[in-house]
């Protein structure tokens, strides 16, 4: 499988790499299990010593790792920046807090002493994305370090660079041999290495095929796994909204990262009584937003990250339109080097390719419904659950979309995101599991029964 870096604002290819070999392979898991055996036993201290050291690291490299994103996958650079920013935020959080949300916890029984206590796993395998080549790696980096556990990251292979740059960043943070490892090889290499012993559990943050696969085979072996895969994110609007906010955050919401997000809004659901003027102000808006170079702060949507995406994007388009949706801007690739396609918007988009699959670039789905029972309705209607946004200023129809919404988080007036006080994760196809939080810390620790008579 090629491992390259590949501009996709050019179509050039920057760098190639040789995926690592069996012997690589080996060499890293024998150390990863060592430090495993030795980092589990070090203080919560010494943990958040180095992993402070990686936040001001991050930030002291934030512009030239952010150009690195540019350059690999293609998001702004200002993006870039910010994502690098919410990282080394990420790993502050958990240095602050990890001991307290790993902190033993009595429990009053018929016992002299009981209680709950939580200790690492060893070494997880990360099974990473592209669209966000820092920040997915760091969401779990940071908790799984500080819980003790050491880390080998199998990263997209068009973002190897940051891959590398990742673990250069706890190599120099102080981290010991073998805490942080990347595996430079394709999905070929996967199964083998969940099977193997020396790995403990697994995550992975990618399609829903992928974390079907995944999870078959750690299920095979019986070993841990969290997974955070796709989304078609509804985006509610009822008529007593902030019209004018409810219309600014729809267009950011979709064309976040160019419209390469998980949670990015997807599926847009209005009211028949505000829509026709929801989708006047939402079509002028996303034909106005500047397209181009990424390096350039002026530029609103850069390019696709691959030629792969850019081809599913216009699959995905035609079809919706074969199949009776209307378009109402957009709707093509841009007559440019580069992997750039138009932000684009589709009416009358229910039932179609665009609103039933997840949608992984600038493309909006909408549609009308009659009253707040319909909205919810139809935006249930999907195999995924991981977000979902709604704009309304009415107390009980916020209640009832907050019990409603089948998704693992609901915003009300605001964009979903992530962040590191709150957990993350999705529901049905969306993947099982939380990242973020004390949840996501959590996640892959031994909650230990003790019981001292």
């Amino acid at each position: 499988m090629t491992i390259a870096s590949t501009n996709p604002a050019t179509g050039e290819t920057l760098k190639t790499f040789s995926p690592d070999s069996e012997g690589v392979i080996e060499d890293k898991l024998r150390k990863a299990a060592a430090a495993a055996k030795q980092w589990r036993k070090t203080s919560f201290a010494e943990r958040a010593q180095r992993m402070s050291r990686a936040a001001a690291l991050l930030e002291q490299r934030k512009e030239a790792l952010g150009r690195l994103m540019t350059l690999e996958m293609g998001k702004l650079r200002k993006a870039g920046v910010a994502e690098i920013e919410k990282c080394a935020a990420g790993c502050r959080y958990y240095a602050e807090n990890a001991e307290g949300h790993l902190a033993p916890e009595p429990v009053q029984t018929d016992a002299r002493r009981s209680e709950k206590q939580f200790q690492p796993l060893g070494p997880v395998l990360a099974i990473m994305p592209w669209n966000f080549p820092f920040w997915q790696v760091f969401r779990f980096a940071a908790p799984a370090l500080m819980a003790g556990n050491v880390g080998l990251l199998k990263h997209a292979s068009n973002v190897p660079q940051c891959a590398l740059a990742i673990e250069e960043i706890f190599r120099d943070a102080g981290y010991p041999e073998g805490c942080f490892q990347t595996l430079l090889i394709g999905s070929d290499k996967v199964k083998k290495i969940v099977e193997d012993p020396r790995v403990l559990a697994a995550t992975l943050t990618g399609s829903d095929a992928a974390g079907r696969s995944l999870a078959s085979i750690a299920g095979a072996v019986v070993k841990k796994t969290v997974l955070e895969l796709g989304g078609s994110d509804p985006f509610v609007v009822l008529p007593s909204a902030d019209l004018d906010k409810a219309v600014q955050v729809a267009v950011a919401a979709r064309v976040q990262n160019a419209g390469q997000s998980c949670i990015a809004a997807k599926r847009f659901i209005v009211h028949e009584k505000i829509a026709p003027e929801f989708e006047k102000r939402f079509v002028e808006r996303m034909r106005a937003l500047k397209i181009g170079d990424p390096q350039d702060d002026a530029t609103e949507v850069g390019p696709l990250a691959s030629k792969q995406v850019l081809e599913d994007i216009e699959r995905q388009v035609r079809a919706a339109r074969e199949q009776g949706a209307t378009l109402a801007c957009g709707g093509r690739r841009l007559d440019r080097p580069g992997f750039f396609f138009e932000p684009t918007v589709m009416l009358n988009s229910k039932g179609t390719r665009v609103w039933r699959e997840e949608v992984f670039g600038p493309v909006a789905a909408l549609a009308r419904a009659k009253d707040l029972d319909e909205a919810i309705a139809l935006a249930n209607d999907t195999q995924y659950g991981l977000g979902s946004a709604a704009f309304t200023q009415d107390a009980k129809e916020i209640e009832r979309l907050v019990q409603d919404l089948e998704a693992g988080q609901v915003f009300i007036n605001g964009m979903v995101r992530s962040d590191p006080r709150l957990p993350f994760g999705g529901i049905k196809a969306s993947g099982y599991g939380r990242e973020l939080s004390r949840e996501g810390i959590r996640e892959f620790v031994n909650i230990k029964t003790v019981w001292i008579g």
